[in-house]
């Protein structure tokens, strides 16, 4: 009876998805009927258990001592309007390539997380038939690695003058909840549902013993903040690029978009220039800030580039992207890691090794560094960045046996000693995991 019930669940969400991709300006209600016993036991399972534990301290395995009578008294809750969000602890993790710096994770209560989930489906079956190609970020079937790959072919097919490099100033932080909460009324005529998403956003942050409850911000690490966040950002972005500046541009228009990152690819410059000045005006409208330092327009002409002529570089998600010769000689888009990327997992795997190097024997101590590098290997083995790949390889290993030398007062391997000790147990070897080219003939 249960695998009935949820896949009654399930039919119903696929249901709403079909009517929204049908019909764009289609309004829904009638929700809370989806958060039954069956599809909440059913988040629950999807749960991660390794995950941080909220202010509660309750862990899955806890919540799970008496799940089927929790998720019963949470659904009365729920049907009485009873449930209430707790507020969600915040943790400062260090931020990628600025030393000293934080941004916030927000990690809520194992409940609430329960419930987020529901919400995260609901919310995915309305919006996801809406969202358009150019959005890649906490998306089925999208991923960073899509992102690179659309951005690549299109670099590589379509005649660009000018990138435009957008940066968006603290984006998660600064998304105003009443402004959200009236996008989302424009599709969910659910009452009892928008209430809830209003107590979400008024459940507040616990930082170091201080509530605070803010206007703004949707947290980092929330179950649904990434489709809140593209729900969004597909208003105050995507949207506008797709129907009201496209149309009005003399040459084609092209935005790549991962959650807070992007880039606009302009066929003329003069369509650039345009489009800048009228970004940031669009943004004010939804309290959004581009950074105006780090948001630049960059001269990108495969054209130029190929008469020897110097164009610029711009980064996205990781990889700086920069026009070089194929083997046949043509012209073509490259990307590497970015040097700032570099430079910062290089210094977390030397302060890693630092720290490690008198807490765990070196056997165990060794397969957590391989693991480090096959999951570097994964994201950065893309196409032309193989030999980037390499010298990070290189120079972590390089770091890992300077601190393994210093776990004694005597060193404890010579690098010859090293070499032999990596020939009985090889570390993960630089490749190609997400090729680019495969389906293409030397074009130019």
């Amino acid at each position: 009876m249960g695998q009935q019930n949820h896949s009654a669940t399930n039919t119903k969400l696929n249901r709403i998805a079909w009517l929204s991709k049908q019909d764009p300006k289609k309004e829904f209600g009638c929700l809370m009927h989806l958060y039954n016993n069956e599809s909440l036991l059913e988040c629950f399972h999807e749960l991660d258990k390794n995950k941080a534990v909220g202010i509660d301290s309750v862990t899955k395995m806890d919540y799970g001592a008496n799940l089927y009578s929790n998720i019963d008294e949470l659904i009365t809750k729920m049907k009485n309007m009873a449930y209430r969000p707790g507020p969600v602890r915040e943790v400062l993790i260090p931020k990628e390539g600025k030393p000293g710096a934080t941004r916030p994770l927000g990690i809520s209560n194992l409940e609430d997380k329960i419930v987020q989930k529901m919400t995260q489906k609901v919310l995915e079956s309305i919006y996801e038939p809406l969202f358009l190609e150019c959005s890649h970020g906490f998306r089925p079937g999208k991923s960073c690695h899509t992102a690179i790959q659309a951005l690549n072919d299109h670099l590589y097919g379509n005649y660009i003058q000018t990138v435009i490099d957008i940066d968006l100033r603290n984006f998660f932080g600064t998304i105003e909840h009443s402004l959200l909460e009236s996008i989302l009324k424009g599709k969910i005529k659910d009452p009892k549902f928008m209430r809830y998403i209003s107590r979400m956003f008024k459940s507040g942050v616990l930082t170091r013993d201080e509530l605070t409850v803010n206007e703004e911000g949707v947290p980092q690490g929330s179950i649904c903040s990434p489709v809140l966040a593209n729900i969004f950002a597909h208003y105050a972005i995507d949207s506008w690029i797709e129907e009201m500046v496209k149309p009005t541009c003399k040459g084609s228009v092209a935005l790549f978009r991962y959650a807070d990152d992007g880039v606009i690819c302009c066929e003329l410059a003069t369509d650039a220039l345009r489009i800048r000045q009228a970004l940031g005006k669009r943004l004010e409208k939804f309290k959004l800030q581009l950074n105006e330092e780090k948001t630049k327009l960059v001269p990108f002409d495969k054209r130029m580039a190929a008469q020897g002529i110097k164009q610029g570089t711009f980064d996205f998600l990781g990889f700086t992207f920069y026009w070089g010769k194929a083997q046949s000689g043509w012209t073509i888009p490259k990307l590497k890691t970015r040097a700032k990327t570099m430079r910062t997992k290089l210094k977390k795997v030397n302060e890693w090794a630092k720290q490690i190097r008198h807490k765990k024997p070196l056997k165990e101590i060794w397969q957590i560094f391989k693991a480090k590098l096959r999951g570097h290997i994964q994201y950065y083995g893309v196409s032309h960045n193989s030999e980037e790949v390499k010298t990070f390889l290189f120079k972590a290993t390089e770091i890992v046996f300077k601190w393994l030398n210093r776990r004694s007062q005597r060193k404890s391997f010579t690098w010859e000693k090293f070499q032999l000790f990596m020939a009985i147990d090889p570390l993960p070897m630089g490749k190609i995991v997400h090729p680019l080219f495969t389906h293409r003939a030397g074009k130019g």
